[in-house]
């Protein structure tokens, strides 16, 4: 009895050691190969899946960032060259919309989209509906355009105002003063619109709210991620974030390319 005792013993502790579980920093290692291993396992077998996120978050985001960009980039360029009543109350709200917490602004688009809200209750066929890509993209401008139209008015005040005098005094008209004030500024511009992809694509809160993370109709990478990350599916989510990281990494190459050579000079 005493030696099947021992023996149970010597048993048990070995499963302790056998089973013991690593180190923090050990598990976070682990869990890091894994989801790059996965990773490179999604992107080399076109998982249809991830494909379809990836499509989704890219065509979502893309049309954000182009609305965000047709608005912002002359509304900044406007506040950079004109002077009238009440510019300094625009700015501030300007400002604040770039600190604007974005799940606030999933709230307000909510609300304007519901069924009892100002908008969803006219039924016009050209409001997108509640829980489609379309009041995805509304969310996304709301939040991008404030960073684009902010960073594009102080690239426009840091362009020297004697370019602006000799311009004009070449008979140039106010639309290509302005145009050629921003052709001098377009490294701040091409940061403005970088600036707004960025707030954008890693968000989650509002898409979250205005989405709804349905599967096959609004799933996107970060919401993507969340549910992996609640399932526990640790390894995929992490794939997930390191496929998004590298769409931002090649989008913001891809800009400065655009943007030739003027970082060297």
């Amino acid at each position: 009895m005493r030696s099947r005792n021992f023996a149970f013993r010597a048993g048990k502790a070995a499963n302790r050691v056998w089973f013991r579980p690593g180190r923090p920093g050990e598990r976070a290692i682990e869990e890091t190969l894994r989801g790059l291993i996965e990773a490179i396992r999604l992107i080399i077998s076109l998982d249809p899946d991830v494909l379809e996120i990836v499509t989704l978050s890219l065509q979502v985001s893309g049309v954000a960032l182009l609305f965000s960009a047709i608005i912002g980039i002359p509304v900044g360029a406007a506040l950079g060259l004109s002077r009238f009543a009440g510019r300094r109350l625009v700015i501030a709200l300007l400002y604040t919309g770039m600190g604007f917490p974005p799940v606030v602004v999933g709230l307000f688009v909510y609300l304007m989209l519901s069924r009892s809200g100002p908008l969803g209750s006219l039924n016009w066929p050209f409001t997108p509906a509640l829980f489609t890509p379309g009041a995805m993209v509304i969310a996304q401008s709301i939040i991008s355009f404030p960073l684009v139209a902010g960073f594009t008015m102080a690239a426009v005040l840091g362009v020297d105002k004697r370019l602006r005098q000799q311009v004009r005094a070449l008979g140039a008209t106010r639309w290509q003063t302005t145009l050629t004030v921003l052709m001098e500024a377009r490294t701040g511009v091409i940061v403005s619109i970088i600036a707004g992809l960025g707030s954008i694509i890693s968000e989650v809160g509002a898409v979250m709210l205005v989405g709804g993370n349905i599967e096959h109709s609004t799933r996107v990478l970060t919401t993507a991620i969340v549910l992996e990350t609640r399932q526990g599916n640790f390894d995929r989510a992490l794939a997930l974030g390191m496929i998004l990281l590298g769409l931002s990494f090649a989008i913001n190459l891809l800009m400065l390319r655009l943007q030739g050579k003027t970082l060297d000079e």
